[in-house]
This record gives structure tokens, C-alpha cells and sequence, in this order.
């Protein structure tokens, strides 16, 4: 391990270059409801920095999607929620293919990172697993629940 320019620990060395790479991840839903978007979206983005020690500072941008039948949230306010404040964030509806998996919340997060392609730990959780199959043997990291409640005092903490 070693200590990037902002501080964070890495997995590489510090001889490997800084590039972006891009996490993928999915989390699925039982209804369109605004909390229920939000949280899940909180556990998919909480499982995705335990799995590969992201850094909100080393994040560049977040792109969400949500089937066409999720609406009643934005899924990036939960990026926000969590104090990720300078990444550029974008929402948006994924293809609505025929067959294709509903109530499912997408992610492409834009890391900049010395870790290699193969290091990079992408998540698929409940529904969301049938998406990649070849996914199925990464560690699946239940992260800490947080209540809208919680959030909220987060946000408002940071601003104080």
C-alpha cells in the first residue's frame, strides 16, 4: 500500500500512473418510493467503497440510471446524502429493452485511481446479480444502514 497526493491509501504502487477507471454497479428495488430509491442507492454506493477503498476526492463523476418505471427519486441525492459534494453527478433512464430487468437502479462511477482494471470490484446486489452472472464470486459487503434521518444530519452537519 501507499499514500496517494490526497492522502488516501492504495492497493498499487506508487509507481503505477493515476487514470481513471470506471466502477460498474446495480441494485434493484420492491417499488418506485422515494426512500426506498435512496436507500437502496446508499447500500449499492456504500458496498462499492468498502469493496475497492474509494475515496469521494478521487471520485470524477457518477452516472445513474433507473428503469423507466423508478421516478419518484433522483438517485444521486443519496450520493449526496453521503457528503460526495464535488463529484459532477447525472441521472438518467436506462434503455427500456423487452425482457430486461425492472425496479433496478444503475451506476458508472468515474474513479481516478492507480488500481488496474482487474482490481476494480464491481457490485450487483439482490436482483441486480442476474446482470452478471460472471460477477456471482465477488464478495457481496452488506454496508451500514442508514435512516433518511441520518442523512439528513449529515448534510446539514456539513454546512454548519
Amino acid at each position: 500500500m501507499y499514500m496517494n497526493e490526497n492522502g488516501h491509501t492504495s492497493m498499487g504502487n506508487a509507481n503505477k500512473p493515476m487514470v481513471c477507471r470506471g466502477i460498474r454497479g446495480a441494485i434493484t428495488v420492491e417499488k418506485n418510493d422515494a426512500e426506498e430509491i435512496l436507500a437502496a442507492t446508499r447500500e449499492l454506493l456504500e458496498a462499492v467503497v468498502r469493496l475497492n477503498d474509494l475515496h469521494p476526492d478521487d471520485v470524477a463523476s457518477v452516472y445513474f440510471t433507473t428503469t423507466v418505471d423508478l421516478n419518484a427519486a433522483y438517485p444521486a441525492l443519496a450520493a449526496r446524502q453521503m457528503g460526495w459534494y464535488d463529484a459532477a453527478l447525472l441521472c438518467g433512464h436506462e434503455m427500456a429493452v423487452p425482457g430486461g430487468l425492472p425496479l433496478c437502479i444503475r451506476v458508472l462511477i468515474h474513479w481516478n485511481t492507480t488500481r488496474t482494471a482487474q482490481e476494480v470490484v464491481h457490485v450487483y446486489m439482490r436482483e441486480a446479480v442476474s446482470l452478471r452472472p460472471d460477477r456471482e464470486e465477488r464478495p457481496l459487503v452488506r454496508p451500514i444502514q442508514v435512516t433518511m434521518m441520518e442523512a439528513a444530519m449529515r448534510m446539514l452537519g456539513s454546512h454548519a
